[in-house]
């Protein structure tokens, strides 16, 4: 008997059986999850809420880059659009599951979207930027799911890119039919009650004087993220007395129900209000 064919046949033998033993357990998985699907109640096949922390719906791209996926729970032709806040991504408030709830019995989708700007990426990126592809993704409502318009629901410094969104008279502007501010906040006023804000924003500026507004400031400037010098200005530049002239020059581009266009000198129409939905739902 040739040693070589034996050992060769062997390892042959073995290594079938070790692999037919992991093909045999995953296809056993398999089936058994299968049954466990076929075997859930009814109930949970409806609704967008399945449990917990736990959403069903569409997820989806809404532009090029690999950052711009948006999730979708109901299958409706209106849609309120959350927009969070500093670090904030997908489920980054607790009220979205009864909100999502809510809205599908109202018949309006709930959607969640990431952006450049989301979980750590808001140091390197801009309010023009937010405003961009958040035109991206009702661009994408009205064309691939022919949205008959949207609402809009900011939360924390999500407002701000609300505000900015309709200020600048994007192209799909004008599909938005409500505007919701949910704990709207003031960046800079926050920077200015802490220690180091002074000197940062001396550095930022001095960095962008330079051409440099686009490299990132030191560790410390946000240990939460890499911020540029650009980005570290924008949100700690304007602060005690010049920051309230520009809260009292902003409450007067808001007026009622008008968001006023001081680049267009007009106004859209935009409901800017709590929705009684939202409001029931929020403390």
């Amino acid at each position: 008997m040739n040693p070589s064919l034996t050992s060769s046949s062997t390892l042959s033998s073995s290594s079938s059986s070790w692999f037919s033993g992991i093909v045999r357990v995953g296809r056993s998985n398999s089936v058994k999850m299968s049954n466990n699907s076929a075997a859930a109640p009814s109930s949970d096949t409806a609704g967008p809420v399945v449990r917990k922390n736990q959403f069903r719906g569409v997820l989806f791209k809404y532009g090029p880059n690999p950052i711009q996926v948006a999730f979708k729970t109901g299958d409706f032709k209106r849609q309120v659009i959350f927009i969070g806040g500093l670090t904030d991504g997908f489920l980054a408030t607790p009220y979205l599951e009864p909100l999502a709830i809510a809205l599908d019995h109202e018949n309006w989708s709930l959607v969640q979207f990431l952006m450049s700007s989301s979980y750590s990426g808001y140091g390197t990126s801009s309010l023009q930027q937010d405003a961009k592809e958040l035109d991206q993704l009702i661009n994408y409502l009205i064309n691939k799911e022919d949205s008959e318009g949207v609402a809009l629901l900011g939360h924390s410094t999500g407002c701000q890119d609300i505000v900015h969104y309709m200020r600048t008279n994007f192209a799909c502007s004008r599909a938005v039919r409500a505007a919701i501010f949910q704990a709207p906040v003031s960046d800079r006023e926050y920077q200015a009650t802490l220690p180091h804000t002074a000197s940062m924003i001396d550095l930022a500026a001095k960095m962008i004087s330079e051409g440099r507004g686009l490299e990132l400031m030191p560790r410390e400037a946000d240990p939460s993220a890499p911020i540029t010098a650009y980005r570290e200005n924008s949100i700690e530049q304007c602060s005690g007395f010049k920051r309230k002239m520009q809260l009292r020059a902003e409450n007067k581009e808001i007026r009622g129900d008008k968001l006023h266009d001081p680049v267009a000198g007009g106004t859209q129409n935009c409901q800017i209000d709590f929705l009684p939905l939202i409001s029931s739902l929020v403390p």
